[in-house]
């Protein structure tokens, strides 16, 4: 688990227990395969991250960060440790990815044989092959700067309306629509990472997202529509009365946003500047002390501010559907 950045799996187990908690009111709702749901979501995101490892690998990314470093150019070097260090096995690594993708198969069958549904059937596997495709054959998205945008469509959209079937059966459009800030929310983590890793990114010849904007300017335009069109979709949701006006407290994490631009476009004035640690209202930031010794804190701010806004904004969500079931519950 530890390998397979544990940190991350908030980008997938929270936007999972949304989808889970908007699907409560349906009629036909079950929470045992909801739960089962969740949990193979989580161990296919697990099984996908060392796939993801294990395609780099192969490429020999980590040895391209490492002449970065010995250049004098900041790049992140902590990259897969447990191949490079001999702890671990190629041989290791598949096993794991095998039997992380086994256990979400076995919790999809489960789900399936209870209530057989085409539409999750479809869902899976195009999450699945979209998955295998972000690093490996036959499209290798994360080599052609397509990696970001597709992680978004499966972690937004794919991920929240299978789960929402998986629990009710069925599905609705308010699923449908809060998927959306969710999906572009991911976007947003990956693509944070893609901009402030870019020449590591270069130096091992993987075209992101964000080497595919080339510019900083452009770069920085893209970020601030990750960042704030969710806010914006919610809003419109609202107006248009397809959403609960208690969803426009998903503002409260607007503050996190905003910490996070002006980070990015401190970055872009001056790659090599030293990052304080972020104000404690960006939420959790791990071992700080930890990564100021590895040298990894100005990434680390960065890509842990992504991942606290989705965080919070799927959090506040999931507050105001349990605050709006309670009120029907006792109304």
């Amino acid at each position: 688990m530890q390998n397979a950045r544990k940190a991350s799996l908030a980008q997938s187990m929270l936007p999972a227990i949304l989808a889970v908690v908007i699907a409560i009111n349906e009629a036909e709702f079950n929470i045992y395969l909801a739960i089962l749901a969740v949990l193979g979501v989580v161990s296919a995101h697990s099984g996908m991250n060392l796939a993801d490892d294990f395609f780099d690998y192969k490429v020999n990314t980590a040895e391209s960060r490492k002449e970065l470093s010995r250049q004098g150019i900041r790049a992140r070097i902590v990259k897969y440790p447990y191949l490079t260090s001999n702890e671990s096995t190629l041989q290791d690594l598949k096993k794991a990815i095998v039997l992380f993708l086994l256990f979400a198969a076995i919790m999809g069958g489960i789900i399936l044989t209870v209530r057989f549904n085409w539409l999750i059937v479809l869902i899976a596997f195009l999450t699945l092959f979209l998955g295998i495709s972000y690093s490996g054959f036959p499209f290798k998205f994360s080599y052609i700067g397509l990696g970001e945008l597709i992680i978004g469509i499966i972690f937004g959209p794919l991920l929240m309306m299978g789960v929402y079937i998986a629990s009710a059966n069925r599905l609705d459009s308010s699923v449908v629509l809060a998927s959306i800030p969710i999906g572009l929310l991911v976007v947003n983590i990956l693509f944070t990472h893609s901009f402030i890793d870019k020449k590591a990114d270069e130096s091992a010849n993987k075209m992101t997202f964000a080497r595919l904007l080339k510019t900083n300017k452009a770069n920085l335009t893209a970020s601030v529509l990750f960042n704030f069109i969710p806010y914006l979709i919610i809003v419109v949701g609202v107006v248009l009365k397809y959403l609960h006006p208690l969803y426009l407290l998903i503002f409260l994490v607007l503050p996190r946003s905003i910490w996070l631009i002006k980070s990015l476009f401190d970055f872009a004035k001056s790659e090599n500047a030293n990052v304080a640690k972020p104000p404690k209202y960006m939420g959790n930031m791990g071992n700080w002390e930890k990564f100021q010794i590895a040298g990894v804190d100005w990434f680390m701010a960065r890509w842990l501010g992504a991942r606290n806004i989705l965080s919070l904004f799927c959090i506040v969500i999931i507050l105001v559907n349990i605050i709006l079931w309670l009120s029907k519950c006792f109304i």
